[in-house]
């Protein structure tokens, strides 16, 4: 079977199933098989796979017709212009959460800091704030041990071990001392809203990293319980949040922070995607 042929009839199967980017997917998990990139693929439409590339490229397809998301199958996803290895046990990164990095690296350029990653999982947040600024010494704290597995393999590929600390446990207990800012993609999905949830989601990512209670909140309200002790003077709080979250979380803040400075953050949607606190 030709290229063009394999491409074809994948990305018909995947909108069978209601894949929206069926074509680019297809793409996506052929070049994979392939080890190549676009360029190749689309130079060699009219070559012949051979039988062995065949059979790999219809056993991916097989799994995302199953939902299971491209970046588990193929173990890779770009976040902040950088590929980072991911798998079952970890969150996948998205674009919104590059927001955090956004605003850590505008706030903390050029200052020797102490920041913390909480709920760091793949250390995609972690990793490329340590890949941007070379003075802060970063604490990425996860509760899964399983997940900074995955963190430590991308840590080690692009040789950030020294400044980037992994710790186990749960929010900010394992801190081993008061750090400049806090950052932090929690749990924000409520009871109610995660059976709406697509396929990809619900039945492959960890739910650990998606439940925050009834409101969605309950992760939220516990670290800014235990921020306070955590924060040195003049320190920062950026919070990932879900649609329709930030005023509560807002409340929330000036509640445990009486007299900071609490701004909401919009992504490039429009939606207040960031709580900042500026103790």
């Amino acid at each position: 079977m030709k290229i063009r042929e394999a491409l074809c009839q994948a990305s018909r199967a995947l909108a069978s199933v209601g894949i929206d980017e069926a074509s680019l997917e297809a793409e996506l998990l052929l070049m994979h098989t392939l080890g190549a990139d676009r360029a190749y693929l689309y130079a060699q439409l009219d070559e012949q796979l051979s039988g062995e590339e065949a059979e790999a490229f219809d056993s991916l397809i097989a799994r995302r017709l199953h939902h299971e998301p491209v970046a588990y199958i193929t173990g890779r996803r770009e976040f902040f212009g950088v590929d980072f290895y991911v798998d079952r046990r970890v969150l996948i990164p998205r674009p919104e959460s590059e927001l955090l990095v956004e605003k850590t690296l505008e706030l903390m350029k050029g200052r020797s800091c102490l920041v913390a990653d909480v709920g760091t999982g793949s250390g995609a947040i972690a990793i490329s704030i340590a890949l941007n600024l070379p003075q802060p010494k970063i604490y990425a704290i996860d509760i899964s041990a399983d997940a900074l597995e995955v963190a430590r393999i991308n840590s080690s590929r692009y040789g950030v071990e020294n400044r980037v600390h992994l710790l186990c446990g749960d929010m900010l207990s394992p801190l081993p001392e008061p750090v400049h800012l806090i950052v932090a993609n929690l749990p924000y999905i409520k009871e109610s809203d995660l059976s709406q949830l697509p396929a990809e989601i619900k039945t492959f990512e960890p739910l650990i990293a998606l439940y925050g209670g009834n409101d969605g909140l309950d992760r939220i309200r516990e670290l800014l319980a235990q921020a306070r002790g955590k924060l040195l003077p003049g320190g920062y709080i950026l919070l990932e949040i879900g649609e329709g979250q930030g005023e509560e979380v807002a409340s929330l803040a000036g509640r445990h922070f009486p007299g900071a400075r609490v701004e909401l953050l919009k992504d490039l949607c429009g939606i207040d995607r960031v709580v900042m606190i500026e103790t």
